[in-house]
């Protein structure tokens, strides 16, 4: 009873009042046996694969990014920036990395070049900022010339401040001409991810400057003007598909629970109000997979694979993956392919199958190159110095 109360209150503190998006798929309580209910594992892929290593010997390489001379920049989430030059990996670090919290899961996440980065040089960084006791996700640009950042201005930082160090998201990217960004829900405070007056648990939207869209949605009095979307709880995925005019996002789920999403504007996805997951002691997060005015995900996995890292595929060597998501799996140690049916249709989209690849490697990161060759990055989960920068092409 105590729980349900929790949650109900949570609900109506998001939504009372609120302009954004409220018409939703869930309605009822949904199923809870389907918390517990685990689907067959995804089949191995029948695709051939080249497997080309670029780098080796990283820390938690937690991304990589192109740029227009061929080069790859690459984060290690110990704080280090690396850059892949000439198809190997530059010794030296790239120096004016701004100073990192690194501890457990906080530390330097993702890196994203500007759109106009072939004029302007500049890209922008999320990173772990402050210390144990007090920290918070922060985005900074930068202007980078090949070996180091330099002009380094903070534009975003997540509120409020938190004591935990895990549950950061971190994932950036420009879609139609704004900067999206993903806020974990701070690990012990889930219910945050319902609060209007916090940034945890949400997209955000910001211009690349840092300031706010006048177009961004309400959640009601005292809401932050950056949300986009809010209930989510460690979004660790997201890409905008250009085709579609979409933006995906996936985050994981606790014990079971992991959602594949369709961000819509002033949408809330329902955590931690409605999940297909457990907690990892077993005990119910919550009684519902559905509530009333929360989102239903596009797709969920329990059990867990840990979604982590997320693309579009759109390329020349893969063409019958044209429109196919592609999701790094922690857990599950393995790249998923979701195929989607049908795969450049503006609606109605849906999943027609899934498939794994690199069975038994950790996939940190995956992104499509502009040459349309896949790139992952591999980790172990114990920061031991073994990740690598892999490249995907037919066999």
């Amino acid at each position: 009873m105590i729980l349900s109360r929790m949650l109900a209150a949570a609900a109506c503190a998001a939504l009372a009042g609120c302009s954004a998006k409220t018409e939703a798929a869930g309605k009822g309580g949904g199923d809870p046996s389907l918390q517990t209910k685990l689907a067959p594992t995804a089949p191995e892929g029948k695709t051939a694969l080249k497997v080309e290593t670029l780098g080796s010997g990283l820390v938690n390489p937690w991304c990589v990014a192109f740029l227009p001379d061929g080069s790859i920049l690459v984060t290690e989430r110990a704080g280090r920036l690396r850059v892949i030059r000439d198809g190997a990996l530059v010794e030296a670090p790239v120096e004016g990395v701004p100073e990192v919290f690194v501890s457990n899961q906080a530390g330097l996440f993702d890196i994203l070049p500007h759109p106009d980065f072939a004029t302007n040089g500049i890209v922008f960084l999320s990173y772990a900022h402050g210390t144990k006791s007090s920290n918070a996700l922060r985005i900074a640009r930068a202007r980078f010339d090949g070996a180091s950042l330099t002009d380094l201005k903070v534009i975003y930082e997540a509120k409020p401040l938190k004591d935990t160090n895990a549950h950061y998201g971190g994932k950036l990217v420009f879609g139609a001409g704004k900067l999206y960004a993903t806020t974990g829900d701070g690990f012990r405070y889930r219910e945050r991810a319902q609060d209007p007056k916090s940034s945890f648990g949400a997209v955000v939207r910001i211009e690349e400057d840092g300031t706010m869209p006048v177009d961004n949605p309400g959640f009601g009095a005292g809401s932050l003007p950056e949300l986009w979307t809010k209930g989510h709880r460690n979004p660790q995925g997201l890409a905008w598909d250009s085709n579609r005019a979409i933006l995906w996002e996936h985050e994981h789920g606790a014990k079971g629970g992991d959602e594949l999403n369709i961000i819509e504007k002033g949408a809330n996805y329902g955590w931690p109000l409605a999940t297909y997951g457990v907690d990892y002691s077993g005990s119910r997060v919550s009684p519902f997979t559905e509530y009333e005015g929360t989102e239903q995900p596009f797709k969920y996995w329990t059990p867990s694979i840990a979604p982590s890292g997320l693309a579009v595929y759109y390329g020349a060597m893969f063409p019958e993956w044209e429109g196919d998501l592609l999701v790094g799996a922690l857990a599950g140690t393995a790249l998923h392919r979701v195929a989607l049916e049908p795969s450049r249709a503006l609606s109605g989209v849906s999943v027609e199958t899934e498939e794994r690849y690199l069975v038994g490697e950790r996939v940190r990161d995956v992104r499509v190159g502009p040459d349309g060759a896949i790139y992952v990055t591999t980790e172990d989960h114990d920061g031991a110095p073994v990740g690598k920068v892999l490249r995907l092409t037919p066999q």
